[in-house]
């Protein structure tokens, strides 16, 4: 059974064992974001020494992707029926598996193979982290730092992914940007048996399991994905492209009945009667959209049109880093004191003028004058919406659905980053050759296409403001959905890890 959350008088937080909880959860957070970033700019390494076709290459970085969001729904439900050490635990080995198996490939097969393999395993590790973030840090104060701790980790693993795959590349090589996985993985799972309590027995039958709705759901996400991904390189026109997003839907479209006609669903469809949960989920899509296209281009302008070398393109995010960890803690104050609506309609706003500054970059520009006052401007605005979006999106939700809550917006971030890809891969290729048929310099040309897909970027961001109008307004407490549910799931059949914390003194309660 689940034990009730502390009281609101209790913090776990307080404690030596809640702040060692909430950073192992933050570590699981923060490596798999990481990895859908930190091969960015490794690619050209990788491309020589395993002799990658032009073609092939992106799906070092879109197989992660690919996987990632495509089972993410399977992973969050998996967290909350089986059990969510367990789901951490298996998720993270087959994570370092892969890791390793990437690390030393020989070609570029196994290297792909091992990245599609590394996504399935962040699949099932981010959502049973998050579920047991949500179900720990239940009430009060911790819950709203917790989820900011979150939220900013998810925010700074974006910059600090293309540093680190900079300096790793520049460096010891493009093999350590997945080596330097093995060691933080050693630790998450030492600490996982440490800090977090086995899952309790619980009544599961596999006859009961939804499998329809395993293959059509999963294979729905999968073919959207994927979709997303291949539509710049085969054409949003092409009949490849149609025929694969009307699949897609086809296969959603059938999930979806299928919920609402099985005992069991795999995805019960009463949690998007959660108020607010889906508008915060399309504020993700539509807003990591502009935020992760954004720093795509602008790494490849820094490259291709400054001649920046890996490592100096990855340092020059650091002041980003620091910049959305300032801005998520300052968050994580703010939605106290006005709730999570306004800080994510400010922060998109500041975010989307920090972007349309960066779509004016010139062809011969410098790092500190163009590029640093853009990128300072948008990490402040992307550190309150990852903080605001991540709590929006699991407040109202109880226990016995935190795992697909988490997987809903983490998945909300694959499609998103798939989809921003996908659209504005279009327009800046299509800009940049009609420029280079006009006669233009190819720095000319290549700057005229990232200004069109950084432009259309600051437009996504800023609807994502008007999107998040519609999200809930949350400071933190919590809500009866969450009451009511803690009461049944500790007496039902719902049995998520516990955290080996102290009991509050008899003072405390």
């Amino acid at each position: 059974m689940t034990a009730p959350p502390l009281a609101s008088s209790s913090s776990a937080l307080a404690t030596r064992q809640g702040k060692l909880v909430l950073a192992l959860l933050c570590a699981v957070g923060f490596l798999d974001f990481l990895d859908a970033s930190i091969v960015n700019v490794a690619l050209p390494s990788i491309a020589r020494d395993l002799h990658f076709s032009v073609q092939n290459l992106q799906w070092v970085l879109s197989g992660y992707v690919v996987t990632y969001g495509g089972f993410l729904m399977l992973g969050g439900r998996f967290a909350d029926l089986l059990g969510r050490r367990r789901t951490l635990v298996a998720g993270t080995v087959l994570f370092g598996l892969a890791s390793l198996t990437g690390g030393l490939a020989p070609n570029a097969g196994t290297l792909v193979g091992a990245r599609l393999v590394q996504g399935l395993g962040a699949a099932l590790m981010s959502p049973a982290a998050l579920s047991i973030l949500t179900t720990t840090f239940s009430y009060g104060t911790d819950r709203v730092r917790a989820l900011g701790a979150w939220g900013a980790m998810a925010g700074v693993s974006s910059a600090a992914g293309v540093f680190l795959g900079g300096v790793l590349a520049a460096g010891p090589g493009w093999r350590w940007v997945l080596f330097v996985n093995l060691p933080v993985i050693v630790v998450i799972l030492a600490a996982t048996f440490r800090l977090l309590e086995g899952d309790t027995t619980r009544t599961f039958r596999i006859t009961e399991f939804d499998f329809s709705g395993a293959v059509l759901g999963t294979g729905g996400m999968l073919l959207l994905i994927f979709a997303l991904v291949r539509a710049p390189s085969t054409g949003w026109g092409a009949g490849q492209t149609a025929g694969e997003l009307a699949g897609a839907a086809v296969l959603l479209v059938l999930f979806a009945v299928n919920e609402t006609r099985v005992a069991r669903p795999l995805v019960p469809l009463s949690i998007f009667r959660v108020p607010g949960l889906g508008a915060a989920d399309a504020t993700q899509v539509i807003g990591i959209a502009g935020f992760y296209s954004a720093f795509f281009f602008v790494t490849l302008y820094m490259q291709d049109v400054l001649g920046f070398s890996a490592f100096r393109s990855g340092s020059a995010y650091v002041p980003v880093t620091v910049m959305v960890a300032v801005a998520a803690g300052a968050g994580s104050v703010l939605i106290t004191r006005i709730g999570t609506r306004p800080l994510i309609v400010s922060g998109a706003l500041i975010a989307s003028g920090g972007v349309f500054w960066l779509s004016q970059l010139p062809a011969h520009g410098s790092y500190w004058t163009n590029l640093f006052p853009g990128l300072m401007i948008m990490g402040f605005g992307l550190g309150g919406v990852f903080v605001g979006v991540q709590t929006a999106a699991n407040a109202g939700v109880p226990p016995s659905l935190a795992g697909l809550a988490g997987a809903l917006v983490t998945a909300s971030t694959q499609v998103g980053a798939a989809l921003g890809l996908a659209i504005f891969s279009a327009v800046a290729t299509a800009h940049t050759s009609s420029l280079l048929a006009a006669g233009a310099s190819t720095p000319v040309a290549l700057t005229g296409g990232f200004h069109r897909a950084l432009l259309l970027a600051s437009i996504f961001i800023l609807c994502s403001a008007v999107i998040a109008l519609r999200a809930a307004n949350t400071r933190g407490e919590p809500s009866s959905a969450e009451i009511t549910g803690v009461a049944v799931t500790a007496a039902a059949e719902d049995a998520p890890d516990r955290v080996r914390a102290p009991r509050p003194s008899p003072e405390q309660a």
